[in-house]
Order: structure tokens, then sequence, then C-alpha cells
């Protein structure tokens, strides 16, 4: 059988990372998508030949562009998008400059539009037709920290970019869903676990839970069938304060 073709934004390190290797491990045919290639050729050698680095900027519609048309052009198809580049902010809601604003709003919406545009137009045409996008939210969306009120509105903005994608992909069996993450054990989220900002504003420890269960939940979503679809799928570190009053 051919290879199912998947490209995965910010492959160069922490979530993106591991689900990369894991669709490579998976049998996938990968490519690596991020600003820095050094980490992603890195990243590209430990997931071997299945693996293909290229340098993208998401935020640039002519770098993502570019980045699409190699891939239509060297495998004709493209069967999954992991919409995961993303950066964050923290500062009072105050404090926070319009570039700092700028910058998450532009990586982690206006990025993840671009490349779901993209894939959109591609999967749209391609014969087979069809394929899935798998949007990387978060619980931040619903759930918001203090001063993270850029981070929180692209995210929030994002569930609206999945469910649209969902339903405008439906004619041409376009499958789209959205992953929403609580403390996964990355690099990004290592000060959780010697203290975090509450919605008191005092700083806690909170536990984190390791990263390869969110490439196997992702795994488990673009493992389905396009008449299936995993719409929206939450996975947390279980005795985080999110629920409830924590």
């Amino acid at each position: 059988m051919t290879p199912k073709i998947a490209l995965v934004t910010g492959a160069g390190s922490g979530i993106g990372r591991a689900v990369a290797l894991a669709l490579a491990r998976a049998d996938y045919t990968v490519v690596l998508a991020g600003r820095r290639l050094a980490a992603l050729e890195e990243a590209a050698r430990e997931g071997g030949a299945a693996c293909w680095p290229l340098a993208v900027d998401v935020t640039d519609q002519a770098s993502v562009e570019a980045l699409f048309a190699r891939v239509a052009e060297r495998f004709g198809r493209l069967d999954l998008l992991f919409n995961n580049a993303g950066t964050t902010a923290a500062a009072p809601l105050e404090d926070l400059s319009l570039a700092q604003w700028r910058s998450v709003i532009d990586t982690n919406l206006t990025g993840a539009f671009l490349c779901a545009q993209a894939a959109f137009r591609l999967m749209k045409r391609q014969q087979p037709r069809g394929g899935r996008i798998i949007n990387n939210g978060s619980i931040a969306a619903t759930t918001p920290r203090p001063h993270m009120v850029a981070y929180t509105a692209s995210k929030h903005a994002i569930t609206g970019l999945t469910k649209t994608l969902a339903l405008e992909g439906r004619q041409y069996d376009v499958a789209c869903g959205q992953i929403d993450i609580g403390n996964a054990a990355t690099e990004l989220a290592s000060p959780f676990t010697h203290g975090t900002l509450q919605a008191d504003l005092s700083l806690k420890p909170e536990p984190t839970f390791a990263v390869k269960h969110v490439a196997d939940a992702v795994l488990y979503m673009a493992g389905l069938p396009l008449e299936a679809n995993v719409l929206s799928m939450t996975v947390m570190a279980t005795q985080m304060p999110y629920v409830g009053r924590g």
C-alpha cells in the first residue's frame, strides 16, 4: 500500500515533534515543517527515511503556499495536516504590546488558517479526493489562565476555524477535528511542575503527563476512515486544576 502523506507544522520540538515521529513509526510519510530547519533535520534523522524536513513561516502566505506546492509536486497528495505551530506571550492585559498580540494571533490563528486553506485546496482536487485536518487547540480556549489574553483569544478562534472546516469539508470528503491539550510534558510546560499562575494569581505547581499520549491521541484521530471524525478531543493531566474548582 502507498504510505499516507502527513504534514506537521511546528514539528521541530514538543508536541509537533512527538506527533511527527509517531506518524513516521505508523508508516506515514511525514513532512516536518517549521521555522528552525536545524531542529527539523534533527527530528527527521530520528524519524528515518519517511521524514522530510522543510522550513516554513506559517505567518507568511507565500511561504505557506510554497510549502504546499512542494508537497503536491513531490507526493501528489496530502492525507493529513496536523496544524500545530504556535507561540504565546504572557503579560497582564493592560501591559501586552500590540506587537506581542499580533505575533501570537499571526502564528496561532492566521498561520493555522493559511495552512488549512492550502491543505483544503489540495485535498479537494486530489484523487482519491479528501483528507483530514487536525487543529491543535487548547483547554485555554474556554478556561483561560491569567495574563494569557492573546493565546486564549487565538485558541478560542481555532474552535471556530475547526467547525467551519468540518462543515465546508463535508462535500469534498475533508474531515476536520481539534485536540485540546492540558499540561503535556514538553519544554514549554516545564515551569508547570515548579509553579504556574492560578486564577487567584497565586503560584502553584501542576501535574503534567507524557507527550506520548498526545501523539497516540492524534494517531487515533488520524486513523479513522473519512466517514468518521473526532470533532473535539481533550487530553489532559488527570489531576490538573481544570475541571470544576480544581
